[in-house]
């Protein structure tokens, strides 16, 4: 079996005067069959910091995809739960 699975990450940055820039990140998974998972990410630096967003769009994109593989291994212990009669446990 060889299948395609695509990860598309939108990024996108919120200047608030306040906190600094916040930088926010949307990973969807989108299986062949359509099904989809997402995950959601992100970065807040102060106005103090340094002025280096390729460190923000970095952060909030590894935690968008942090929180995709979590929920991806929900799904497939949950999947898994219901074929099997006993509960299943997947050690990361």
């Amino acid at each position: 079996m060889n299948e395609t699975w695509n990860v598309a990450i939108y990024l996108f940055a919120d200047d608030d005067t306040t906190h600094g820039v916040v930088t926010g990140a949307h990973a969807v998974l989108t299986t062949p069959t359509g099904s989809t998972l997402d995950g959601w990410g992100r970065a807040q630096f102060s106005s103090y910091d340094l002025d280096v967003p390729e460190v923000g769009t970095e952060l909030a994109a590894a935690r968008a995809l942090r929180q995709l593989a979590d929920r991806l291994l929900q799904a497939t212990s949950e999947d898994l739960d219901d074929l099997e009669v006993h509960a299943i446990h997947l050690v990361r």
